[in-house]
C-alpha cells in the first residue's frame, strides 16, 4: 500500500514537472518565433465580452498586449479613451481577439423591432435628406416614394429588345421611345425595424443628447452627415419594388404615422406636377 502511494506521488510530480517543462518550451518557442519582430501594444480581449457591453465596462475584460506589427488589425484599439464612452459592443467579442473600433456602435443601432408574421426585412442605404433628416427610429412607419428618370422602351411599351430575324437578315430593333420622369408614393405605412448610423454620426448624436463635453447646442437639431441604413418590413412583392427603385431610380421616405392619409396620390409626371390636388 505504501509503495502504491509513493508510486502515485512520484507519477503526479513527474506530470507536474512535464507540464511546466512543456509550458516553458511553448513560451520559449513563441518568444523565438517573434524574436526580432516589431511589436505593438494593442488591447486584446481577456474574457468573452457580450454584445451590448458598454465601453466603460471593458477595463476588466481587456488588456494591453504585445502583438507582432504585421498582425495588428487596421483599426485596433491602443487607447480605450479613443472609444466613445456611449458606444457598446455591436457583436460578441471572444477571448484572444484584438479590440477594434468597428465592433463598437451607437446603442440605438442595436434596437430592433420584431417583425410581424408575414413580412420580410430589407435594408436600404439613404442619405439623410431622403430619410426624413435621419430622425427615423425603429417602430416608426413610413411612406416610400419612388422616382425614375426616363426609361427607353419600345413602341409597344416594353423595354426595347432586338427583334427575331431570319438567318442572314440584318437584325432590327423596334423604334424606341422614352417614358416620362415619374414620381409616386408607392408604398404606405411600412414598418421601420432598425436604423443604423455611422460611428461619426453616432458621436454627434450623443453630443446632441446632452454630453457634458458637447460643443453643439443641444437645443438645435443637427442632421447626420453620412448615409443611414434603414431596415424595413415589407412583403415579397414590395421587396422587389424597393430593390428595383433603389437600383434604377431613387427612393425617398416620408414619416407616415398611423393616422396619415394617402389621399390624392398618383403617378406624377411633368404634366401633373402643377395640378393642385385637394388635401
Amino acid at each position: 500500500m505504501k509503495r502504491q502511494v509513493i508510486g502515485i506521488t512520484v507519477a503526479v510530480l513527474l506530470a507536474i514537472v512535464g507540464t511546466v517543462a512543456l509550458v516553458s518550451y511553448v513560451k520559449s518557442a513563441k518568444n523565438d518565433a517573434v524574436k526580432g519582430e516589431k511589436l505593438e501594444k494593442v488591447y486584446v480581449v481577456q474574457t468573452d465580452v457580450a454584445k451590448g457591453t458598454t465601453v466603460t465596462k471593458l477595463t476588466t475584460k481587456v488588456a494591453l498586449t504585445d502583438v507582432p506589427a504585421r498582425l495588428v488589425a487596421k483599426d485596433s484599439v491602443k487607447d480605450l479613451t479613443t472609444l466613445e464612452s456611449t458606444y457598446v459592443a455591436g457583436v460578441d467579442l471572444l477571448k484572444g481577439e484584438q479590440l477594434v473600433t468597428a465592433r463598437f456602435v451607437d446603442p440605438r443601432a442595436l434596437v430592433h423591432v420584431p417583425v410581424p408574421a408575414g413580412p420580410q426585412e430589407i435594408t436600404i442605404a439613404l442619405s439623410p435628406e431622403r430619410a426624413v433628416g435621419g430622425t427615423l427610429a425603429p417602430g416608426d412607419t413610413v411612406g416610400i416614394v419612388f422616382s425614375f428618370q426616363p426609361f427607353q422602351v419600345s413602341a409597344a411599351g416594353v423595354p426595347a429588345t432586338p427583334q427575331p430575324t431570319v438567318p442572314g437578315a440584318t437584325a432590327t430593333t423596334a423604334a424606341p421611345t422614352n417614358t416620362p420622369n415619374t414620381t409616386h408614393l408607392t408604398l404606405q405605412k411600412v414598418l421601420v425595424t432598425s436604423v443604423q448610423f455611422t460611428q461619426t454620426d453616432a458621436t454627434r448624436a450623443s453630443e446632441l443628447n446632452g454630453s457634458t463635453n458637447s460643443t453643439i447646442d443641444p437645443t438645435k437639431a443637427e442632421a447626420p452627415s453620412q448615409q443611414l441604413l434603414i431596415t424595413l418590413a415589407v412583403s415579397a412583392s414590395e421587396a422587389e419594388q424597393v430593390v428595383f427603385a433603389s437600383e434604377f431610380g431613387s427612393v425617398w421616405l416620408t414619416a407616415e404615422g398611423s393616422t396619415a392619409t394617402e389621399k390624392g396620390t398618383r403617378i406624377l409626371t411633368l404634366d401633373g406636377v402643377y395640378v393642385t390636388v385637394p388635401r
